[in-house]
Parts: C-alpha cells; sequence; structure tokens
C-alpha cells in the first residue's frame, strides 16, 4: 500500500518594497514622524548654553590636559554608526528580499541613535561637567584669572571652546557609536544565528567587531583629553541600554527560535492578509529559519 503524500507547505510571497513597502510606510507613519521630532529636539539642546559648573582655582589640577585635535572626528560618527550599518542591512535585504527586516532593522537602528543623541545631550547640558583641557580653553593665552571672592575662574577665551569645555559628561562619541554599533552587534546576532548552541566561537567574533570598534572610539575620547573615563563609561552603557531596547522593540532575542526576522514578518507569515493586526500564535507555530513557508 503507498505511503501518504506529504503535506502540501503553500509558500507566502516574499514582502518587497514593491508589493509591502507603501504598507510599511503607513503602519509605521507616526513613529517616522517621532524620529523627525527627536532631531529637531536633539538640534535644539545643541544651541542651548550647558550648565556652567563652578570651577575654582584649586580645582584645576585634573583640567589642565593640552587641547588635542579629535582622533575621530565627529562628522565621522554617522557614517560608521549609521551610514555603515544601513549598507549591511541593505545588502541582506539585497538577498533574502525581506522588506520587514529592511525597514524595521533601519528604524530600530535610527531610533537607537535619535534617542542616544537626545539623552546626552540633554544630561550634558544639565550636568555641566569641565572637559579634561577645560583650563586651556578657559585661559587660551595660559594667564588665568579668578574670581577675588569665589575664586572661580574668569574665562576670557572663544565662547564656543568654553560652551564645548562644559559637555564633557556623558561622551557623545561614545554613547552614539555604541548605540549604532551595538544594534549593529544584536542584528549580525540574530542573522547569523550566533547562540544555535552549536559551538562555533567564530561567530561571536563577528559580533564583538562592531563593539571593539566602538570601545576604540570611546578610548580614543580619553587620549585625546576630551573627556574623564567616567564620561565615556557612562556615554558607552547608555548608547548600548538604547540599542539593545530598540532591538528588542522590533526583533525578537537572537537566541529565539524565530530570531531571524522581526516580529512584524512572523505575523506576515501567520496572516499574510494582515500582518500587522494583533493576533495570539500558539506554541504549535512552524519555526521561521529561513524559509518563508506556512
Amino acid at each position: 500500500m503507498p505511503s501518504p503524500s506529504a503535506p502540501i507547505r503553500v509558500a507566502v510571497p516574499p514582502p518587497c518594497i514593491t508589493s509591502d513597502g507603501a504598507k510599511m510606510a503607513r503602519l509605521h507613519m507616526y513613529d517616522w514622524i517621532v524620529l523627525v521630532l527627536l532631531v529637531v529636539v536633539d538640534g535644539v539642546l545643541n544651541k542651548i548654553e550647558p550648565f556652567h559648573r563652578f570651577v575654582g582655582s584649586d580645582m584645576l589640577t585634573d583640567l589642565r590636559y593640552p587641547m588635542k585635535d579629535n582622533t575621530v572626528p565627529f562628522w565621522t560618527v554617522p557614517i560608521y554608526g549609521i551610514i555603515g550599518p544601513i549598507i549591511i542591512i541593505t545588502s541582506i535585504y539585497i538577498k533574502r528580499r525581506n522588506v520587514y527586516d529592511l525597514h524595521h532593522a533601519i528604524l530600530g537602528l535610527l531610533f537607537s541613535v535619535a534617542i542616544t543623541a537626545v539623552l546626552t545631550d540633554a544630561i550634558k547640558n544639565g550636568v555641566g561637567r569641565p572637559r579634561p583641557d577645560f583650563f586651556w580653553r578657559c585661559f587660551p593665552d595660559g594667564v588665568p584669572a579668578y574670581d577675588n571672592v569665589t575664586t572661580g575662574v574668569l574665562c576670557h577665551g572663544k565662547a564656543s571652546d568654553i560652551k564645548e569645555g562644559h559637555k564633557s559628561f556623558p561622551s557623545g562619541h561614545t554613547s552614539l557609536s555604541f548605540a549604532g554599533l551595538g544594534f549593529l552587534s544584536w542584528y549580525l546576532a540574530g542573522k547569523i544565528k550566533v547562540f544555535d548552541r552549536r559551538g562555533h566561537v567564530a561567530k561571536l567574533c563577528i559580533i564583538f567587531l562592531p563593539l571593539l570598534g566602538a570601545a576604540l572610539v570611546a578610548i580614543s575620547r580619553v587620549d585625546d583629553y576630551r573627556h574623564h573615563w567616567q564620561d565615556v563609561c557612562t556615554g558607552g552603557v547608555l548608547g548600548l541600554v538604547v540599542a539593545s531596547l530598540c532591538y528588542l522593540q522590533f526583533f525578537p532575542l537572537p537566541s529565539d527560535e524565530n530570531g531571524l526576522w522581526p516580529h512584524a514578518y512572523t505575523r506576515h507569515i501567520h496572516n499574510p492578509e494582515g500582518a500587522n493586526t494583533s493576533a495570539t500564535h500558539s506554541d504549535a507555530s512552524p519555526k521561521l529559519g529561513a524559509e518563508r513557508f506556512v
């Protein structure tokens, strides 16, 4: 007697930009509006004068480091922290043609950087901690001047240098680097299935590379005497925490059986006609590795 035939598996069409892009944009319109608002808020925060913390004559011992050029200029941060990850995300889309992954990864990355930027600049303005090179920002000619009563510094340096001199805590280079590259590490961990319990340590090396790059940027900020070590440590933790929250908002944990793709794609697989409507799924739902079938 012939054995029963295998059950037929019906393929779900791959969600591409042409087929699902417009729907994705409509569903997340408010997210993109909030993202733009965050950028505007950060721009305003950069225009605000930070709190000028009191600096007395006896407090300049650790603030006399020389002014140096940035080893990592600030204009490079969006290149390696945003554009670089977007190139990697786009290359995966070109290969896999999953617009849910493309959209949510880019949106999550941008939110990670934008939220981190707002938090960093707000804290900078509120704390007003002097940078290690504050003395030379305050007294570029090397001749100090102090108030006769309070012994507080009477700066006669360039206004913009003094303003930036009160923005040491936390490090913006560091927080933004960990926000962008930290998100990339999470993203790569899901894509290469780092935690598949097969013991391929080489995969860990791949996801550690972006974090190493961010750490080297943080070290350069101390080497350039632009930040104290506490500034870069706090900035690193801030950026990595925000990156983690933003990634997990859109994607499962990399160790999850469906950790390859975002939550929205899981809904698309189970309900192609209403992928972004809320639905509950049983524990017997199919695993979504690299396949696109139900």
